[in-house]
Order: C-alpha cells, then structure tokens, then sequence
C-alpha cells in the first residue's frame, strides 16, 4: 500500500539549459544551498540560483535562475561535480583531470592547482584533519587498483596517501579512514590509515553499475546482489534489514526515513524503519538520482527535478485515515529525530490518542487499552 511520501517538480527545464541545442546532455549535477551547478556533455557548467516558493494552498514550486555558465575548453563531457562550500570552491572532474574553480565566478584558481588522474572522487563528510581549510579528497586512480587521498585548500592540493586494492575499484564513499569500495567482483570496507580491509559481500560490477553511498557516520548504503539495497557499517555488519529495489537500479538516495531509488522507469521509496515499499512514481529516462543536504534531485538528459517530502506529519495522518495503525506508529517514532523534543512529545501523544480510537472502533480493545495508558 502507498504512501504520499515524495511529490516530484520541476526545477530546470530543457529551454533554459540548452534552448533549441538538441545535442546538449546533462552529465552531472551539484547543489549547495541554493546554488545548483550542472556539467553537460559539450565540457560547460552552468550555474543556477534555486527559489522555493510556496502558495497560499501550499504548494510548492522551483524557480530557478541561470547565473552563468562557463565553457571549460575541452572536448570532453564534465563528469563530476562537487561543492566545497568552505573554500567556496567547485571541485570539477573532466578529462581525469580534477580542476578547482570558483564557485561564484566559475574561474579557475590561479594558481592552476588541480588532481591529474582521476577516474571519479569522492569527499569525505567525517574529514579526519581537523582543518576547516581543507576538504579530503579520495580519488580512483587510472594508475591501476589504485586509491588516492588528497588534501585540497583553497588555491593547492597535496596528496596524503596512497593504497592498493586487491582488485580494480570502480565506485567509492569515504568516512574519517573507511573507505567503502566497489572491486571488480566485490564490496569491501578498507581503513586507509592501517591498510586492513574487510569483505563485505559479492557483486558484479560487469553486469550491473555499483552503488556505494555514505548515508551516516560509519554507515554506507550498497547496491546488492538479487536487487537488494544492503546498509553495512564500517565494521561490516549491517544494522538494519535490506530493502528490495529492482534488478536495475542506478541511483540510489537518503532523505530520513526513506531510501529512494531510481531504475529506467520508475524512482521508488522504502521505508528505512521497516523496509516496507511505500511509493512508487513513474519516471522515464532518468540517470541521476542524487541527495544535497536533505534535498533529493533527479534528472534525466534534459532536465532537472526535485523531490519534494510531504510534511511526516501529514504523511502520518493519512495512514492513520487509512486505518494503517502499525505503519502510522513506526513511521511518527522515526519521526523523533527530526522534530524537537516537546513537539515531538504532543505529537506523538495525540497520534497515540487517535490510534487507539481506531484499535477501539476495529473491536480491538487490548491494543487500544494499551495506546490509551
């Protein structure tokens, strides 16, 4: 049974990025605030202002206002992007060169400091230098099974380490020293800083594209085999059960407490606090799926959209409405985390209340009895 968890709207349209360009494809995208960056296929960046903007019936639209673009002088697609905000830099992946601009002016630093190289990166979100400088940089290497950490400052980058893998990594999400790998044949958890690894479970990278993805302090989320999307931390082990996504998943999404997923049809979302599948919207084309603090955005090759959550209050009294106490009780305790205490504590109560009347009308007096005391 579903939930309303998400509503999907527009946020770029094809006529603003490309006008009448057929040609031009969107590669990657990165949003900082309200500062959404987007690399294309023809080697330029673009740069957008995002607004929200809410009706009086509270709905909820995207305008979005193109700051600037800038063409990197390459025939090559701009393959990453990622924001560094405290150095107010955009670390720019294209040709296996990482190359450092500005994120306002979208200049180069003059220094020309850049990371040669490079497959794809990865920033670490639990840094372990202490430096508010500094952003931590790991790097998948064209030098074969090969990983590299840098440091990288505002206008200079320094390497810190680098290890080897017991096979070719393709994919790669960094926590303070654990690197969570996609190899060739496998997942593993590997410390960079003492060089043990750990086995985490078999994958083939041939037949499917790898998903690894930090959703916490130690926790990562994997693509797994059967169309499993597996949690494991940092030691290995997994603290919550799988959820079952479809064979072809590309990306994959945290916004508390969903999972959401993309495949070629559809972005589905499941429920991290009992694995339930809750939504399921039809979405065609899609490549990228990808959370900026808190906020989901997908795109296709044309466009760009975002995932808007529905208030988890409204979202518990529609279960609630539906008589789905079970699902109703689950989702308002997760919802403990994102709401300050004393209102959590009214909420919760009331939703209680309410819960126990539906237990009572469906002649279920010992469930009610307890929701009332």
């Amino acid at each position: 049974m579903s939930v309303k968890a998400f509503k999907l709207v527009s946020a770029v349209e094809r006529e603003m990025l490309m006008g009448d360009k057929n040609y031009i494809n969107i590669e990657c995208i990165e949003c900082c605030g309200k500062n959404l960056y987007i690399g294309t296929n023809d080697c330029f960046i673009y740069h957008f202002l995002l607004d929200e903007k809410i009706s009086t019936a509270g709905k909820i639209t995207f305008v979005a206002t193109k700051q600037l673009h800038k063409y990197l002088g390459l025939k090559k697609p701009v393959s990453e992007l990622k924001a560094a905000s405290a150095l107010t830099r955009l670390l720019v992946l294209c040709d296996n060169t990482i190359t450092l601009v500005n994120m306002m002016n979208l200049e180069p630093v003059p220094t020309g400091a850049r990371i040669k190289g490079a497959v794809t990166f990865a920033l670490n979100e639990n840094p372990v230098s202490g430096d508010p400088f500094c952003v931590e940089v790991c790097i998948i290497s064209v030098k074969r099974r090969t990983i590299q950490m840098f440091m990288v400052f505002e206008d200079r980058v320094q390497i810190v380490k680098e290890v080897f893998t017991p096979e070719q990594p393709c994919a790669v999400a960094v926590d303070g020293y654990y690197l969570c790998l996609a190899l060739t044949t496998q997942y593993i958890i590997l410390n960079y800083s003492t060089g043990i690894s750990q086995d985490l479970f078999p994958y083939c990278s041939d037949e499917k594209r790898p998903i690894v993805k930090r959703i916490g302090r130690q926790e990562f989320l994997l693509a797994g085999p059967g169309g499993l999307g597996m949690f494991a931390t940092v030691d290995g082990i997994s603290q919550r059960a799988p959820v079952h996504w479809s064979e072809n998943v590309i990306g994959a999404a945290l916004c508390f407490p969903y999972v959401v997923a993309l495949d070629d049809e559809f972005i589905t979302v499941h429920s991290m606090l009992d694995q339930q599948q809750k939504q399921t919207l039809p979405f065609k084309e899609g490549h990228i799926l990808q959370d900026f603090e808190g906020k989901v955005i997908v795109a296709t090759n044309k466009g760009v959209y975002i995932l808007v959550p529905l208030p988890l209050e409204k979202q518990i009294q529609d279960l609630l409405a539906s008589h789905r106490v079970e699902e109703a009780l689950v989702l308002a305790k997760g919802a403990r985390r994102n709401i300050p205490k004393e209102k959590f504590q009214v909420m919760y109560k009331r939703i209680l209340q309410q819960a126990g009347f539906i237990q009572f009308a469906q002649l279920q007096f010992l469930e009610a009895k307890e929701l009332f005391r």
